[in-house]
Parts: structure tokens; sequence; C-alpha cells
């Protein structure tokens, strides 16, 4: 309908994503009427007041559907903390037919190549974009730098927005915030640049290097400064798990340390058996729970996990801690959609 989903006046966020769907099924012979028209201000008009409902940092599109003519999509534009909201919100939705389907966050568009917009009274053509393409050693994304021959011409924010779009389209919302780090929109065209074309290929390679289940193993230090272990799945991103935004830490002292105040002799054991049992409790809450990671300093762990609060990890946390034996272990569970107590270990 334009080239950036028009973003919902600032308000008071209000989750109602059922209120919304008893909207929806109000004015949808209204929302039918204003797409056949071609009435895009009226549409707007429409929607934008019950996205705002749902949170005014929502960002809305229509854009044409994989199956369905059209695809409404309420997405939080990159925000981790929104992109449960906007999960939830898809989640509910009623089945797709053949006029609308909904998504939360935009998707691919394999005609993506063909699209021609105008973006700051130029003509923006996706066949004319070319991308500077760096993969830091060690890391699990892929740097962009992204020059279009109408770049020179626009304001940096121009420049940014119609990149990110570019990139949504070549890859997927969800996609570019897996796996694409640094993103610059170029006055100038980079070195080795290759055609926006290939991106997705370039996305897939590095995607097959993580496939299986990995660990990574950190150091450093506390506050204090005493020494820190912690042990993170690699790569570790809430775009992985959009409903987890339940945060369980579970803390553990322990008897047996070493001089680092790190877990030896008996106390390793033990946790090592803890942790074998909440991987079980875990495996059997069918994919609503994952344990992101734990560190070890001063003679306590914690185990992060996170969860969909609408099932039951923290009250398999809380039975399991009733057995442990070398001092007073504790559940906190809190809200947490944008991972922010391991944002240190987010990759």
């Amino acid at each position: 309908m334009r080239l950036f989903g028009r973003r919902s006046e600032p308000g008071e966020p209000v989750d109602g994503i059922a209120d919304f769907w008893a909207w929806w099924a109000e004015a949808r012979p209204r929302a039918d009427a204003l797409l056949e028209a071609g009435d895009a201000i009226g549409l707007a008009e429409e929607i934008a007041p019950a996205v705002t409902a749902l949170d005014p940092a929502l960002v809305w599109d229509i854009t044409p559907g994989k199956t369905a003519q059209q695809a409404l999509i309420v997405s939080s534009a990159g925000n981790p903390e929104l992109r449960p909201l906007a999960h939830r919100w898809a989640l509910a939705a009623p089945p797709p037919d053949e006029l609308w389907e909904f998504h939360p966050s935009r998707q691919a568009n394999p005609g993506a190549m063909e699209l021609t917009l105008d973006v700051g009274g130029h003509e923006f053509d996706l066949d004319k974009l070319v991308l500077g393409l760096r993969v830091p050693k060690g890391t699990p994304r892929i740097d962009v730098a992204a020059y279009h021959p109408i770049f020179p011409d626009l304001e940096d924010e121009t420049r940014i927005e119609a990149t990110m779009l570019a990139l949504d389209w070549l890859l997927g919302e969800d996609e570019v915030a897996r796996w694409v780090g640094e993103i610059v929109a170029a006055s100038f065209q980079p070195l080795d640049a290759v055609a926006a074309v290939h991106l997705p290929s370039v996305v897939a390679d590095l995607a097959s290097e993580y496939q299986e289940e990995q660990w990574a193993l950190m150091e450093g230090q506390t506050a204090s400064g005493a020494r820190l272990i912690a042990t993170t799945r690699y790569p570790l991103r809430p775009v992985d798990y959009p409903l987890f935004d339940q945060h369980i830490a579970i803390t553990l002292p322990y008897i047996d340390a070493d001089d680092d105040g790190l877990p030896a002799g008996g106390s390793s054991a033990a946790l090592r058996e803890f942790e074998e049992r909440l991987a079980y409790r875990i495996d059997r809450l069918n994919g609503t729970a994952v344990l992101a990671a734990h560190m070890s300093a001063e003679g306590a762990r914690v185990l992060h996990v996170y969860a969909d609060p609408s099932g039951d990890a923290a009250i398999h946390a809380k039975e399991l801690i009733v057995g442990w034996e070398e001092g007073p272990a504790r559940v906190d569970v809190v809200s947490d959609p944008g991972w922010i107590a391991i944002s240190p270990f987010l990759s």
C-alpha cells in the first residue's frame, strides 16, 4: 500500500489481542470494500487505530500474500520487547482465506528483484541494489553495506529505511534479525559489492554452519572482580523463541568450590545431575521453554530459562529446587521479552 507501513500514533500500550480480532470480525467488510476500491487512505484510517490499541510502537503494512491476495502484517519492527506481542497477535488470527492472511513480521518477497518504488522522489529498483558483505570471524552474522545509485541523493534516514525494507523483502524480517549484523546504507559503492539477489544464498550458507545445537564457553569477571564462567547456546537470539518472554532464573549455591569460587568435586557432579533433570523436564514441555545459558561464580550457579508464560516451566523449576541439598536454592520469575537479563551473551 505504501513504501513504509504506517506507524501508530503514541498512546498507552494495551495488550488487546482478543479485542483486535473482535474488531476485525466487525470491520472486515469495510476493509474488503476499501481494498477493492483501492482506497489506501481509508484503509489506513480504518486499521491504524486498532493497531494502536495493541501497542502504539507496532508497525503495520499490507503486502501481497503468499497464498491469499493480501497479507496484513503487524510487526515489532525489530523491537525485541514487542516481538512476543506481534507473534501472539498472529497466532490468534483467523485462518487465512482467499483474500487475507496474517503475519507478525515482513515476509520475504520472491519477486523482490522486480520491484521499483518511489523513495524520496527517486526510483528505487532493487535490481540495481548492491551489497558489500562481510562475516566477522567467529560470529554468526553478516555485516551489510548497501548501495544504490540514488543513495547519494537521499538523506541518511531515508537511505537506511530503504535498505531495511529491501533486506526484509530479500530475506524476511525475522531472518534479518537472525543473521544480519551491522547495516550501513552507503553513499558510495563498497569494494567487492555483489548484486542484492545473492544475499539469500549467502545467508543460507552461513545458517548451514549452525544447524546443529551448539554451546559456547565464556569467561569473565563479576562486579567484585571474581572469575565467572558462562555456558550459552550459540547462536543465542530471542527471535528464535518469539513467545519465550518469561525469564526463570534458578540459583543454586554449591559447597565444593576451587580457589576462584567455581564448582569443583561433588558440587560439579550435583550441578550436572540437576541440569539433566531440568533438561528432561524442559523436553516434556513440548517446546515451550529453553535453557538459554548458565553462569557460575562466587559459589553459586544461575541457570537462565526462557519460557512461554502460558506453560508450566516455572512450576517445574520450583519443584526441582526442592531436592537441592547444597544450600538455599531459589527461583525468580519475571517478564523479560528482550532477554535483557542475558543480553551480554546474545549473538
